[in-house]
């Protein structure tokens, strides 16, 4: 059974897939990669799959490259984890957003709760809390 490794830390420009490859040339033709890019730019989104042929392989392929550079980039490689299946019954990416834009997760949210509020559902960015409430306080102090 074939194991697809997620590979991480890619620099965002012109990553090869021969380039990638030519890492992990004393790994054989036991091993595949596959460098996603963007549909506009043809510039690398930053990781690429490889797909080794067992998870022996995988755990030696891990401790060995894991951590190596690559680009001035030290690579981030751990087992891929399976997309997850959308409600509309479609797959989407493992983290649950969306495709084309937008935070799949914020909106999946509000789906599953029709009556809530979308300023309840709002959280402020934690490093400028101190400052919104302060804030908040000014501007109720104002309108008194």
């Amino acid at each position: 059974m074939s194991v697809r490794l997620y590979v991480g830390n890619l620099p965002k420009e012109q990553v090869e897939k021969d380039s990638l490859a030519a890492m992990f040339v004393d790994e054989g033709e036991q091993v595949s990669t596959k460098v996603i890019k963007d549909r506009k730019t043809g510039k690398c989104r930053g990781f690429a799959f490889v797909t080794v042929p067992s998870d022996e392989v995988a755990e030696q392929f891990i401790a060995k490259y894991n951590g190596q550079s690559f680009m001035d980039s030290p690579l981030k490689i751990e087992k891929a984890q399976p997309r997850a299946k959308t409600e509309d019954g479609g797959e989407g990416e493992a983290d649950g957003a969306k495709r084309k834009g937008g935070n799949g997760n914020k909106q999946r949210a509000r789906k599953q709760q029709p009556g809530a509020n979308r300023q309840d559902s709002f959280q402020p960015d934690p490093r400028w809390a101190d400052q919104l409430s302060k804030l908040k306080e000014m501007l109720a102090a104002s309108n008194n």
